[in-house]
């Protein structure tokens, strides 16, 4: 069964098209990632999934109902965990979740089960009675998801739940996830992180100027790309790393620095040997090489290749 059907989705803003006859199926008790760089229509396509935008085309159905002639079945049965966080500083922990459950018509016994529920889901039942100003950002993050779990949905979207926390939060985060779709939801997941998708999602799509590009499991995906190459060199400073020079010596097709990690990532043709003129062009450069690694290609390495982007970018 399809918990989620997208049929011809269109967006117009004035001449521009930010979703482009899209369509798409999510099945029931999958994790599915959905992946775009900034601009690529991702984010407007949740907004319309979430009748926070209204199509300019198309057909969006829920549990195979269209959710334009059954908005309050959709509503139901559809839980938003979004990116900028959703919850009220000023309420307590247990205030918020019951005013977002309330708002799903939730009442009474069955409301305060529901939001306890909620609470001790996310980890946060000891702090039931305090105030979101007081939290740090991975416990509000686990906060915002509560909120929007409370009222069980079939349907969860989340989008970037892990931005700007700490890697225990993430981890925790991550393992809850795994945890509703056991108990039978159906996860829609964006996330910047590459690593993250590659662990949870059971299937992804890779959306790009409005379109569907690429769908399929993780191993489908890097099965498309067998002419490519991921080299990833690892460097004492980027300071005065000279890209433009790099791009220049014959195969390689994407460039991407690591700035975290110190390091640029090259792709290139597999056909190319060239991996001892792109050494030897770092070191004229004077550059410090730390570590070299040629690698299969990676979920990254399709999205690169796909789009021609960082999913950062």
């Amino acid at each position: 069964m399809n918990v989620l059907e997208l049929r011809g989705l269109t967006k117009k803003f004035g001449d521009f098209f930010a979703v482009d006859n899209m369509s798409l199926q999510v099945r029931e008790g999958e994790i599915f990632g959905f992946l775009g760089s900034n601009g690529a229509g991702k984010s407007t396509t949740i907004n319309m999934v979430s009748s926070l935008l209204r199509p300019s085309g198309g057909e969006i159905r829920i549990l195979d109902r269209d959710i334009a002639k059954h908005s309050r079945f959709a509503k139901i049965n559809l839980g938003i965990v979004p990116q900028d966080l959703a919850i009220y500083e000023d309420m307590t922990a247990f205030e918020n979740v019951s005013f977002f459950a309330g708002l799903y018509g939730l009442r009474g016994s069955e409301l305060k089960e529901r939001v306890e529920e909620a609470l001790e889901f996310v980890g946060l039942s000891d702090k039931a009675k305090s105030f979101p100003k007081n939290f740090s950002g991975g416990m509000k993050r686990r906060l915002n998801i509560a909120c929007a779990i409370a009222h069980k949905p079939k349907l969860i979207i989340m989008d970037e739940p892990t931005v700007g926390i700490d890697p225990q939060s993430r981890n925790y985060i991550l393992t809850s996830v795994r945890k509703l779709n056991d108990s039978g939801c159906t996860i829609i997941y964006t996330s910047h992180y590459m690593e993250e998708v590659e662990e949870i999602c059971s299937r992804i799509a890779i959306v790009d100027h409005g379109k569907i590009i690429a769908e399929g499991t993780k191993e489908q995906l890097k099965a498309t790309i067998t002419d490519v190459k991921d080299i990833q060199i690892g460097l004492k400073t980027l300071e005065s790393l000279d890209l433009e020079t790099l791009q220049s010596i014959p195969g390689i097709r994407v460039l991407s620095v690591q700035q975290d990690e110190h390091a640029v990532r090259i792709q290139s043709d597999a056909a190319v040997d060239n991996l001892s003129k792109i050494l030897k062009q770092l070191i004229d450069g004077g550059m410090e090489i730390r570590s070299v690694a040629e690698q299969a290609p990676t979920l990254e390495t399709v999205f690169l290749t796909l789009t021609g982007r960082n999913l950062r970018d």
